[in-house]
Formats: structure tokens, sequence, C-alpha cells
């Protein structure tokens, strides 16, 4: 019998596609990794498995820890699946502004959710981040793991996610594009394909509101605002990140983001969320530089979690959004500037 041993073991080996519609105007063949494919519907599965398995050999987790953790949702869904799947007691905070489907998602692997204004400084008191801090200290036998400043982070993508890959595409790939929520993912995957292959270009995709554009085109903090795009971006500089790795951050903003996601499970039948769409449309910009070359996009969870926020025609009217009656990737190229 070929079977697993448990949910866990089922993380990785995600499939890599290649996108199609755009073939006839755009200069690259684009792949897209498509991690809403793990046992927990993200990338975070991969920093999950990683984290609890270097935290039990070492002696940090057990049987009686307690999980604490901040997270944008898929992290803290991810933990809650191993949780559940340990026996262990997790404890996620999640800034209100994230869909209910992740909320609702976490609740079911019978994790303690606390949610917390979206709007406040990271060091306030009642931000999320702060929060999980608290409660870390507050609670007996609590582990937090911190993603945002965990060395770990990067080093779970190192050793998976790259590889994969790198296998994947045979060493023919001339650019990475991946979003920047705590900079895990880009930065173990950079850091692995450039020693592969030192003229891979790895591009960050950052929505405008965040702080890591700024700070890596000028070196300086902008003032954060709120955004809809869940799932990347901060408004703090984490310690995860690597900038090191990245060679460029392109910005995108909400609307983008949502027609490109949109046209990804139109046209595509990509259940896809909307960071997704934001890296689809980062790697439509970035394509004349590579023209010719294969670009590796990274969509990092699932639609699954957004049904009633961005794939929702009503939701996305009363945010002001553009809502085409066919989304699809040549309105997304025309917007990326890609035709005249």
């Amino acid at each position: 019998m070929k079977a697993f041993d448990s949910v866990i073991d089922a993380i990785g080996n995600t499939p890599l596609v290649r996108i199609r519609k755009h073939d006839d105007c755009c200069p690259v063949q684009l792949y897209a990794k498509l991690e809403f494919m793990n046992p927990g519907g993200s990338v975070k599965d991969r920093l999950a498995k990683y984290l609890v398995s270097r935290m039990e050999r070492d002696g940090t987790l057990t049987a009686n820890s307690v999980l604490v953790e901040n997270s944008s949702g898929n992290t803290g869904a991810a933990l809650s699946m191993v949780a559940a799947v340990r026996g262990l007691r997790c404890v996620v905070t999640i800034p209100d502004k994230m869909s209910r489907e992740k909320i609702s998602r976490m609740r079911a692997f019978g994790t303690e959710v606390v949610i917390a204004p979206t709007a406040v400084d990271a060091d306030d008191p009642r931000s999320y981040y702060s929060l999980a801090r608290q409660l870390a200290n507050e609670i007996p036998n609590a582990v937090y793991p911190d993603q945002y400043n965990n060395p770990l982070n990067a080093l779970a993508h190192y050793e998976s996610t790259g590889p994969e890959i790198w296998e994947q595409t045979g060493g023919a790939i001339d650019a990475f594009v991946c979003g920047i929520g705590t900079g895990g993912t880009i930065s173990g995957v950079g850091r692995y394909l450039k020693e592969r292959k030192p003229g891979v270009q790895v591009i960050g995709v950052d929505p405008i509101g965040s702080v890591f554009h700024d700070y890596f085109h000028h070196k300086q903090m902008s003032k954060p605002h709120v955004y809809d795009v869940e799932g990347i971006g901060e408004d703090y500089l984490v310690k995860a990140v690597d900038f090191s790795v990245i060679d460029d951050i392109v910005q995108v903003n909400d609307a983008a983001s949502f027609a490109a996601a949109r046209s990804l499970v139109r046209e595509e039948g990509i259940l896809c969320g909307g960071s997704s769409g934001s890296a689809l449309y980062a790697a439509l910009q970035v394509a004349p530089r590579f023209a010719g070359g294969n670009v590796v996009v990274l969509l990092p969870d699932s639609g699954n979690m957004y049904l009633s926020k961005f794939l929702d025609d009503e939701w996305m009217a009363g945010r002001g959004h553009e809502v085409e009656s066919r989304p699809s990737l040549m309105a997304t190229r025309e917007k990326a500037g890609l035709i005249a």
C-alpha cells in the first residue's frame, strides 16, 4: 500500500503549471507553482511542518506545549492543521480585515482565534503582533514561533520549495516572482536558486500600502496604510526577509491584484487567492526583461479562502473595484501596460 503516515507528510511536491492564455503576446514562458495544492491550502504548510519538526527535534515543542502565533491566516491554518495531528492546543491572533473563511478554517481545526484591529501600528498593544507576544507570555508552556522574525522561515523554503522549483524547471529558470509577506518564501527560494544559477532574477511583489518597496528602492520607510489584498506586505521591516537575494520589488495595487486573480480563475481554471493575482500582475510587468526565457511565479494560496471577498461580485462592487463580466488575462496585460 502506498500511503502517507499523516496529512503532514503530504505537504510539498506541488505542481508547476504553464500559464497559456498570454502566449500570443507575452515574451516569456510563464509557469505557476501551485502552492495552494498543499493539504492545508497554502505555501505556509511547508513552514508549519518545518517549524514543528525542528522544534520537536530540539525539545522546544513537547506534548504539553501550546502553539501561539500571529498570522494573516495561512500560517495560522497550517499550524492549526499540524496541531490537530499532534494533539496540541493552538492559539492564533489575526487582523480583522482577513476573510471569514480563514477564521472559520482555523476554528474548524480546534484553534482559538483572537481577532485584532488592522488599522493600528505594529507596536500598538492591540496589534495582532503584540497580542501574540502577550499571550505567549501569559499562557503556560506557550511556544511562539514568531514567523515574521524566525530564520527557520526562510530555511524551510531553502530546503523544500527551492529544490522543487529547480528540479521541475531542470534549472532552466530566468526569473522567480513571489509576493513578500513574512519574506520567508522569497528569501529561501531566492537563495537556493541563486546558489545554483547566479543569473536568476528574484522579483518581490509588494502591495501599495506596505513598507518593503520603498525600503528596498530608497532605504526609507514609507507610512503604511491598509489595503485589501491579504497575505502579503507588512507595516514594519520583519527580520525574515533577506533583501540581499532580491533583485527588484514591484508594487501592485488592489484592483490589479484582484483582476489578475479573477482572470486566472476564469481563464486558466486556477482557483487562487488575491496575492496570487498580485504576483501574476508583477510577472507580466517584468516579463519584457526576460524575453524568450522562463519565469516562475508562486501562487501561495487558494481562492477557497476568498469566496466571500474578491471572488464575490457584490463585495468587489462594494469596495469600488471593477467587476468584469469575464475577467481575462488580455485585460490584465493591458492594465500592466504590455499592450498598446
